[in-house]
């Protein structure tokens, strides 16, 4: 089939090279414009283009799927989109232009968790289970009949760019498989069932540690956002990034929430339970660090997060 690959960020990667080595022909990739990136500012492809690049496919860079958009890939005539991850949303008359419609590969098991941050939103909500799935795109957003999905344990100390990464992988097996059935005319689809969840974009305030709520809580929140929007509270006032965590030792002394010791030679924090382990910091105006040595560096009394 004749396919047009539409994704941005590194989780599409693996698809577009899983698609990329099979028997179908992408005549085109649709990703964002080039982006500044850095502390220069550079013009930076995404991920996706810089790719498409390397295996010398065609690349249509454009921040909304408007009407020049769909103008050029209806004159390429595909048979089929799929879309990973791209950033915006496809719309009629777009969305019937190849001949088999849109596929979307979404990382969660829907309809739980629909929308822009579903692995982040199910660590935050401390899901046990998650995956990946293939759906029909269709006007709704992420309400398409599912064609095959895939479900996982979560990891109990992953954060959401690890589980990212690894149902990248492992979706990009399970897009390819859809599209080959699609391909032959064998695929099936199923409706949705359940009760819809959203997953809207992260903010800054979403990594902002609530030391009042328990300890399973903070440590899906701070697992959640990480690596982006990121971790954080706040120390005498300025932000204090919190890079990784783990659950504190059941002989652990338990804390005042945001209240912070040393327990052996680990820092600790208080939570509405049990502390938890800070394991790497960022302390602002400095660069990550190990929380033993940053507390080691302290010179003034014991601080407190969030004050």
């Amino acid at each position: 089939m004749r396919l047009v690959f539409a994704g941005t960020p590194a989780p599409a990667v693996p698809a577009l090279r899983r698609l990329a080595a099979s028997a179908h022909d992408i005549v085109a990739v649709v990703t964002r414009r080039d982006a500044p990136l850095g502390r220069k500012r550079v013009l930076t492809p995404s991920p996706v283009a810089a790719a498409a690049a390397e295996l010398g496919l065609p690349v249509i860079r454009a921040d909304r799927l408007d009407a020049e958009v769909t103008a050029d890939i209806a004159a390429l005539e595909p048979d089929l989109g799929v879309i990973v991850a791209y950033g915006g949303l496809v719309r009629e008359p777009l969305l019937s232009a190849p001949a088999h419609g849109w596929i979307n590969l979404h990382f969660s098991l829907l309809p739980r968790w629909r929308g822009a941050a579903p692995v982040q939103h199910a660590l935050i909500a401390g899901d046990a289970r998650t995956g990946a799935s293939v759906f029909q795109l269709v006007p709704e957003l992420d309400a398409g009949d599912v064609f095959a999905e895939l479900a996982i344990d979560v990891p109990r100390e992953a954060t959401a760019g690890d589980l990212l990464s690894s149902l990248a992988d492992d979706g990009a097996g399970l897009l390819a498989e859809v599209v080959d059935a699609i391909g032959a005319g064998s695929a099936v689809a199923r409706p949705q069932q359940g009760q819809p969840t959203y997953a809207s974009k992260l903010g800054d305030d979403d990594g902002r540690i609530r030391w009042e709520e328990p300890a399973g809580a903070v440590l899906g929140r701070i697992r959640g956002v990480t690596p982006e929007p990121g971790a954080h509270t706040t120390i005498d006032g300025a932000r204090f990034k919190v890079l990784a965590v783990a659950p504190a030792p059941d002989d652990a002394p338990r804390l005042a929430p945001g209240a912070l010791g040393l327990h052996g030679k680990q820092v600790i924090a208080g939570t509405a339970s049990t502390p938890i382990v800070l394991e790497q910091v960022q302390p602002a105006g400095k660069g990550a660090m190990c929380a033993a040595d940053w507390w080691r560096g302290l010179r003034e009394a014991t601080p407190v997060a969030g004050s």
